[in-house]
């Protein structure tokens, strides 16, 4: 008979829920006489992904939206039997706060780049030297092979500095949280170099490979969410577990290797014995529990921003002045200190009553991390102070709902994948079976970070069946 053997994830984010969900899955198929636990050091699940229901209100603490695109996510939502909650974005027109308007983000753009030239030309968020500027990307030679640069260096050279300044970085920066001249190109958008690599302008090559759509056709919804809202997701998953699998409250101070497998000196004092470990946490949690490593260091090393997200939950009579459309972001150079702010109600309408609005404004831009630590009195005003500015609010909010999210975005910085191969192939050769999973590592989203639990439990598999 097969000895059991023992696979630890360490983490209870979507990550960790998803990696113990197919490892799960597996191991029923092919009748494998594996374990799987889960060691979460808080006392909830589903790290970022937040729901709270107030008032009638579905409020995202985290996260609200998954792309449509990117299919893991909805794959896993079937799986466990959520598939009639799927809802798409209510209303498509987004907006770019600049030179003190709101300007609607060009039709036919692909995340900030120009596919059609009548829009572009059209658009308010470019002078015309703006707009010759960036139709240099046809003449511009490709940048140098075999080589990372920045997202800003990289859009910078190819569209100039006004398009990257009032619709790329905001656009991008609302993604990574981060400063787009430190970003990696590589390790974030890899596929605009292989753009401009083959076709020569990143403009030519979107023409090409983006499919054309008729007239006739209706706009599909880029975005998509659970109209239970996406906490609903992370209990979905947490029941088709088996009971005993998750553990909470219990966090992995260190991680030593032995002879037989691992052991994971827990923060209780007890030991826990893997023959396999997944880790879901973030980087400078994952390099704490492995300091002995000297190949470790660069997650130490590597930066994080804080972001903090400002739910406001009004009488509809209180916004005078309201948009349409389901939110905006900020340029740049624009003298606010909100980095973005969805109109919930109409991007999302089953998330607020009848009669309701609700907005979801974000501070701490990567030159403005202090914002975060102000306090929830003072976030409130100056997001109140800077939505005024556009939307003429004429009574307080009903509610507001604070979060803040510290040290929460990892910024893959310039060489990052070439980080992250060095730090894998050295797990490889000194820690076999130990493997990382998550947002810190190769993708932010939700479904980057399905995709990367479904990846690490092949992995883990292979490992223990070689």
């Amino acid at each position: 008979m097969t000895e059991q053997k023992n696979i630890v994830v360490i983490g209870g984010g979507i990550t960790g829920l998803s990696t113990a969900y197919y490892l799960q899955k597996q191991i029923k198929d092919q009748g494998l006489p594996y374990q799987v636990r889960v060691l979460e050091a808080s006392n909830h699940l589903g790290g970022m992904i937040h729901t709270e229901q107030k008032d009638g209100f579905t409020i995202e603490r985290g996260p609200d939206s998954l792309l449509a695109r990117k299919k893991s996510v909805f794959r896993l939502i079937e799986e466990v039997g959520m598939e009639d909650h799927i809802v798409p974005v209510s209303t498509g027109k987004s907006y770019v706060l600049a030179k003190g308007k709101l300007n609607e983000i060009p039709h036919g753009s692909y995340m900030g780049i120009p596919t059609q030239v009548s829009p572009f030309l059209f658009s308010g968020l470019f002078s015309p030297l703006g707009k010759l500027r960036a139709a240099g990307d046809f003449v511009k030679k490709p940048s140098k092979p075999n080589g990372d640069q920045s997202l800003g260096n990289f859009f910078r050279y190819r569209l100039g500095d006004e398009v990257v300044e009032n619709l790329i970085e905001p656009l991008l920066s609302g993604i990574y949280s981060g400063d787009i001249d430190q970003l990696s190109l590589m390790a974030t958008f890899p596929n605009f170099y292989e753009l401009e690599q083959k076709h020569g302008s990143i403009m030519k090559g979107l023409k090409q490979t983006v499919p054309k759509k008729k007239k006739s056709d209706k706009k599909p919804s880029v975005f998509r969410t659970l109209d239970t809202g996406l906490s609903s997701l992370v209990d979905a998953v947490h029941s088709k577990l088996d009971e005993g699998t998750v553990q909470l409250n219990t966090a992995v101070d260190h991680i030593e290797k032995k002879e037989e497998g691992y052991h994971l000196l827990l923060s209780s004092g007890e030991v826990e014995y893997a023959d396999s470990v997944v880790i879901t946490t973030p980087h400078y949690r994952v390099q704490r529990m492995l300091t002995q490593y000297d190949f470790m260091a660069p997650l130490g090393d590597m930066p994080a921003t804080s972001v903090a997200n400002v739910a406001l939950a009004f009488d509809q009579s209180a916004i005078q002045k309201d948009i349409d459309g389901s939110g905006f972001l900020v340029s740049r150079n624009s003298d606010y200190r909100i980095t973005a702010c969805t109109w919930t109600h109409k991007k999302w309408p089953h998330t607020t009553p009848k009669g309701k609005a609700l907005l979801r404004a974000y501070v701490g831009k990567p030159n403005d991390q202090e914002v975060v630590s102000l306090s929830d009195e003072e976030i409130e005003e100056i997001v109140l102070n800077d939505l005024n500015k556009t939307m003429n609010i004429t009574k307080p909010p009903e509610f507001s709902v604070i979060t803040r999210w510290r040290n929460s975005r990892a910024q893959y910085t310039v060489g990052h994948k070439e980080r992250m191969e060095h730090i894998e192939q050295s797990l490889r050769d000194k820690l076999p079976g130990v493997y990382l999973a998550g947002a810190s590592y190769h993708g932010l989203g939700v479904p980057d970070c399905i995709d990367q639990g479904e990846e690490a439990v092949q992995r883990v598999l292979q490992y223990l069946s070689s």
